[in-house]
């Protein structure tokens, strides 16, 4: 699953982001509210962790306009502005939770289970289902035609990425800002290496393949013809 953070204290934000990758998501993390908001816009993500008190655009701002634009993420402040007005403001812009700084890390994963659980629908959000080849996305379990596929953490995540983003193609820029959090360099061949294993683990022996190379574009995962 997919979840945005917007974060601009520099060791929360990472802070956040390794305990959330740890857990088994895929987290996008900037440091600023503008780029918050253009990707909450523009992008789809399961739930967004969002603070109030950030350098351009505030998280009441970013939320308020969100909610006005139909966008109905999941939205989890998480900030230092602790007092009762605050926590009321938060939840009538349409907030789903509020968590005041400092944190334990336990309370707000489990925050973030619950807002998963709460605002999903199974046939949606649990399992994601292309042709023979189903993602339990809580477990981390990938099976395609009743057989389990055996997958590491980054392998399961590139999956998740092609599946959710099914008949796009995807540049090499991309998977490599969306599951490693890096910047592409055309000097390295990552992510060839891991479309190349993924796909021995998930078309090899089956007649139907699944992932594409598109010469000089990227990759993509869909049924053809």
């Amino acid at each position: 699953m997919r979840l945005l953070v917007v974060e601009d204290e520099v060791k929360t934000g990472d802070y956040l982001k390794q305990g959330l990758t740890e857990a088994g998501f895929m987290v996008t993390l900037v440091r600023n509210g503008l780029d918050g908001h253009h990707l909450a816009m523009t992008e789809s993500y399961d739930l967004l962790v969002l603070d109030v008190m950030l350098p351009d655009v505030t998280g009441w701002r970013i939320l308020q306009s969100i909610r006005e634009a139909g966008h109905q993420t999941p939205v989890l402040f998480l900030t230092a502005r602790d007092s009762i007005d605050d926590r009321v403001k938060g939840l009538e812009l349409g907030a789903d939770d509020y968590l005041v700084k400092p944190f334990a890390f336990a309370e707000l994963l489990a925050r973030v289970r619950t807002l998963l659980r709460r605002g999903a629908t199974p046939a949606l959000t649990d399992q994601i289902k292309v042709a023979d080849l189903t993602l339990d996305l809580h477990r981390h379990r990938a099976v395609r035609a009743g057989q389990k596929i055996n997958l590491s953490h980054k392998e399961f995540c590139l999956l998740e990425l092609l599946v959710r983003r099914q008949g796009e193609v995807l540049p090499r820029s991309l998977i490599a800002s969306q599951v490693w959090d890096m910047n592409f360099d055309s000097d390295t061949n990552v992510i060839d290496v891991a479309i190349r294993r993924l796909r021995s683990k998930v078309d090899e022996g089956f007649q139907s393949k699944l992932i594409h190379t598109v010469r000089g574009m990227g990759y993509k995962l869909d049924v053809e013809e």
